[in-house]
This record gives structure tokens, sequence and C-alpha cells, in this order.
């Protein structure tokens, strides 16, 4: 048997993720391919993380964490799964609009375009990166010995 989905992306994994791997395995298998960016889409839009866009069949991510919005969820995904996702979420699974937080979205997917953002993201990076080496030249073990984003995972 052979799956129907492949999954990328997780809650507390310090590495970049090779979308394009995963995608690579969904179409051996004939599945459909799904990321979640969750943590990560602030980093993606900052430029500091690779994108899985236009690869990935869907794409889940939080409006808030990285892309600092308030907390909402967006579906992204191709074409020929769009009326299936809408049809699944709206209205079965998800309630009234709420446009106070909608407009909040808007704002700060505007200021996530803005090239201070892009800075932003990067000095994310640099700060999580710096912190992971001053743990382990002071005898800190972290799980992937540093992080390529904003996660530190320390064996304590």
């Amino acid at each position: 048997m052979r799956p129907k989905l492949i999954i990328s992306g997780a809650t507390a994994y310090l590495r970049q993720i090779n979308f394009q791997a995963f995608q690579q395995i969904a179409e051996e298998v004939s599945a459909i391919s799904m990321a979640d960016i969750a943590h990560i889409a602030g980093l993606i839009v900052g430029g500091v993380h690779p994108s899985p866009f236009p690869l990935i069949d869907v794409v889940t991510t939080t409006t808030h964490k990285t892309l600092r919005g308030p907390r909402g969820a967006m579906i992204m995904c191709k074409e020929k799964f769009a009326k299936e996702i809408d049809r699944a979420v709206f209205p079965g699974m998800q309630g009234g609009p709420h446009d106070h937080v909608t407009a909040a979205m808007a704002v700060a997917f505007g200021e996530d375009l803005k090239p201070e953002f892009k800075e932003y993201a990067h000095q994310i990076v640099k700060n999580a990166q710096t912190l992971a080496a001053t743990l382990m030249e002071n005898g800190f073990r972290l799980v992937t010995g540093g992080t390529d984003n904003h996660l530190l995972l320390v064996d304590l």
C-alpha cells in the first residue's frame, strides 16, 4: 500500500526543509504533498528559509508566530485542490468571518512585505545561531548541533 499524503514540516525542527525532495517522493508514489510551515512562514517570507512554493500541492500555516499577525490560519493549494478544500472548510468547519481579524492580518502581511521584515528575519536567525553557539560553548548539547532557523532544542 502506498501513502496518499506526504507531509513535510514540523513543530520543532531546527534545520531547513528540502521541499523539493518531499515533492519528488510524493510524485514517485502518486501522493499529494503537503507542507506545514506554521513555525517558519515568516522566515520563508523574509528569504532565510527555502519556500515550498510552487512545488508543494497544499501548504498550511498560521498567521501569527513568525508572520507576526493575529491568531489564525491559512490553507494555500494548487488550483486542482481548491474547490475540494474550500468546500471542506466553509461552511462546514469554519465559523463566520471576523472582519477585524482579517483586517489585522492584512496589516501584518503588508508589514511582512517591507524590506525591514527581511532584515528582521535575517536577524532572528543570526540571534538564534549566536545563542546556539554560546550554549554549546558552555557545555550544552543541542539536538542538531546548531540551528538554521529560530528554534533551539537543548538536550537537558
